[in-house]
C-alpha cells in the first residue's frame, strides 16, 4: 500500500481466483469501494423466502452463467429445429477434439446448415465464439444469413462487395474493416475479385470459420458425384483463403 496524489492509498492487488491468478490490479481507496473481507466476519443468513425461492434462483444463476467444459451438448439442440439424432453427431465428435476441425460431407437437404449452427451455438456457449466468418457463394448468403439468426438467434453482418464499400467509406483508409463485426458472411466471389479484401481477411483473427461449397466432386473414380460441404476451421485463415478439399455427398462427418 503506497500514497496517492490525491492523498489517499494505492492498494496492490494480485489476483487469486481461476480467472485473474497471476494478474496486479491497483486501487484508489478514494475512488473504489475497498474493503477488506475477513472469511472469519462472514455471516449466514436465513432464506426467508417460500420454499428456498430466493436461494434456488441464485444457484440457477450461477449455473447458467457456467460456461460448459465437456464434451455434451448443452445449448444448440434448444434451437427452433425439429431436432434429428444425427443432426448432433458433427457437433459431438467436434467437440471431442482439442481443436474442432471437421468436415460434413451431407447429401442435399439433410440439414448441413442446422447441423453448422448446432455446433457453433456450443462454441459460443463456452466462450469460443466470439468471432464468426462464414464463407458462401453468393447464391446462399441470404438463406443462411437467415437461417443463423431465426433458429439460433446468431446475427451475421452480410459483408458483400457493397457492405465492404460502406465500411470503407467509414472508417481511415488503413483500418481492417473486417475488424469492425465480429460475425460476418462474406460471398466468395467477392474475394476472389477483390485482392485488398482478401488481404484484410488474411489479417483479421477469427474463433469460428464455416466454408461451405457447391458443386466439389471427389477426386478418383468417383469424380463425377457432386455435393455440398461445410468445413470447420477454427483457425486464421491462410493464403489459400478458401481452401476446398475433396468430398463425397455421403452421409458422414470427417475430420478436416
Amino acid at each position: 500500500m503506497d500514497y496517492s496524489s490525491d492523498g489517499g492509498y494505492v492498494l496492490a492487488c494480485g489476483g487469486l481466483s481461476e480467472l485473474v491468478q497471476g494478474r496486479e490490479g491497483l486501487f484508489l481507496n478514494k475512488l473504489d469501494d475497498v474493503r477488506i473481507l475477513d472469511p472469519k466476519g462472514t455471516g449466514l443468513v436465513d432464506d426467508t423466502s417460500s420454499n428456498f425461492g430466493a436461494s434456488l434462483l441464485y444457484i440457477d444463476s450461477l449455473l447458467r452463467k457456467t460456461a460448459p467444459s465437456d464434451e455434451c451438448i448443452h445449448l444448440g439442440h434448444r434451437a427452433a429445429i425439429d431436432e434429428l439424432p444425427y443432426q448432433l453427431d458433427p457437433t459431438l465428435q467436434a467437440l471431442a477434439q482439442p481443436h474442432q476441425r471437421l468436415l460434413i460431407a451431407d447429401a442435399v437437404g439433410l440439414g448441413k446448415t442446422l447441423e453448422a449452427g448446432i455446433l457453433a451455438s456450443e462454441l459460443i456457449a463456452r466462450g469460443r465464439g466470439k468471432r464468426i466468418l462464414v464463407l458462401a457463394v453468393k447464391s446462399m448468403l441470404a438463406q443462411f444469413q437467415q437461417e443463423f439468426w431465426n433458429r439460433f438467434t446468431i446475427p451475421l453482418v452480410r459483408l458483400d462487395s457493397v457492405g465492404l464499400q460502406r465500411v470503407r467509406s467509414r472508417i481511415p483508409a488503413n483500418h481492417n474493416p473486417f475488424h469492425y463485426f465480429d460475425r460476418a458472411i462474406i460471398s466468395i466471389d467477392t474475394l476472389k475479385q477483390d485482392i485488398e479484401y482478401r488481404h484484410h481477411l488474411e489479417q483479421a483473427y477469427w474463433d469460428i470459420i464455416i466454408d461451405e461449397a457447391h458443386n466439389v466432386a471427389e477426386r478418383g473414380r468417383h469424380s463425377q458425384r457432386a455435393g455440398r460441404r461445410s468445413s470447420w476451421r477454427p483457425a486464421r485463415i491462410r493464403s489459400s483463403c478458401s481452401p476446398l478439399h475433396p468430398m463425397t455427398a455421403r452421409r458422414r462427418a470427417l475430420p478436416a
